[in-house]
């Protein structure tokens, strides 16, 4: 499936979310990730970010479909770039 995650959180766990779904998905704007994960992984994340976050404090946003092709996404301005595998 293909998945869009957005959160907004408080300043002291916005690193250690982002860090976490840069595992899994593409970053492609400030607390903003998308990409194609299994049912597994789906679960797990929402596992994990359940952990990471403060209920009372933070919100998350999931968006979900079957494929790609289901959405049209489109970018006016610059692209955020991946720049997590520079050595």
């Amino acid at each position: 499936m293909f998945v869009i995650i957005v959160y907004d959180m408080n300043v002291e766990r916005v690193a250690k979310m982002c860090q976490y779904l840069r595992r899994y998905l593409d970053w492609v704007q400030n607390s903003v990730f998308e990409g194609e994960l299994t049912d597994s992984q789906f679960k797990r994340i929402k596992h994990d970010i359940k952990e990471l976050m403060h209920e009372d404090e933070d919100s998350v946003r999931f968006y979900t479909f079957r494929t790609k092709e289901q959405v049209k996404i489109e970018t006016m301005g610059i692209l955020k770039e991946d720049i997590g595998c520079i050595i």
